[in-house]
């Protein structure tokens, strides 16, 4: 068996129908990852239940809450679905406590897999990560379309993210003006994080970038516009010229 094609969601699919049948399961849940979410709609369709995507919260087994509207509203769904599938918000729970010992977990035999896969994969491009990975990383570095370009955006954001240790993220405007590349988007149709620190430059703070960094425990923000939104929701903020003191705090964190 070729473990990396049976790990496609497309090759997976029928595996998991077959298990969740043979088990009895009613509530199959994954995170709302890239994977999680190309897996978990096609189990879902195969089994004709709905899917309730990027919960929150859990109210009981049958009522969940989620982000809508960009984040800018919340919705409690209740589900009458025999089956529930569900895509978590990884920011929204806090991380499993780490057990020494462990604990004895019951191992059952499932139903064996088709080795008859539809897709196999050809190949794959893997990037090294010089710095922390966005998606996980404790503290996070953005630059929005204040950088004004690709070169400054490297020459401010990159030396201030390495002296915190942090990942580097940019906003949608950012990635769409080429200023850094697309794994790096934070917002509604980027990644979402929730570091402990998020320090954003040069991002006015839309609703959509909101929705990818508003829950992160401390936000700082530098930006020129006064009433710039980003600050209606920063713990720290500093109105002012960026490309002067973003240096300049950059060479003092170094020292």
């Amino acid at each position: 068996m070729h473990t990396t094609r049976l790990g496609l969601p497309e090759n997976l699919a029928t595996l998991l129908v077959a298990n969740i049948r043979k088990g009895g399961f009613n509530h199959i849940l994954a995170g709302h990852t890239t994977f999680g979410k190309s897996m978990m709609p096609r189990v879902a369709a195969l089994l004709d239940v709905a899917q309730i995507s990027d919960i929150t919260a859990i109210e009981n087994e049958n009522t969940f809450v989620r982000p809508i509207y960009a984040g800018n509203a919340i919705a409690t769904i209740e589900s009458s679905d025999e089956i529930k599938f569900i895509t978590t918000r990884a920011t929204a729970f806090p991380p499993a406590e780490y057990e020494a010992e462990g604990r004895e977990v019951l191992i059952e035999n499932g139903v064996d897999p088709n080795p008859d896969f539809p897709i196999q994969l050809i190949s794959e491009n893997l990037t090294k990560l010089d710095r922390p990975n966005l998606a996980t990383a404790g503290k996070v570095v953005s630059g929005g379309r204040g950088l004004k370009s690709k070169e400054e955006f490297d020459r401010v954001i990159l030396p201030l993210a390495d002296a915190f240790g942090a990942a580097v993220g940019a906003s949608r405007a950012a990635v769409d003006s080429g200023y850094a590349d697309n794994s790096l988007q934070v917002g509604q149709t980027g990644q979402v994080v929730a570091p402990q620190l998020y320090f954003c430059v040069g991002i006015s703070g839309a609703i959509q970038h909101l929705a990818g960094m508003k829950d992160s425990k401390v936000i700082a923000a530098i930006n020129k516009d006064v009433d710039a939104p980003i600050f209606q929701v920063a713990d720290v903020g500093l109105v002012g010229d960026l490309f002067d003191t973003v240096p300049e705090l950059t060479e003092k964190l170094e020292k």
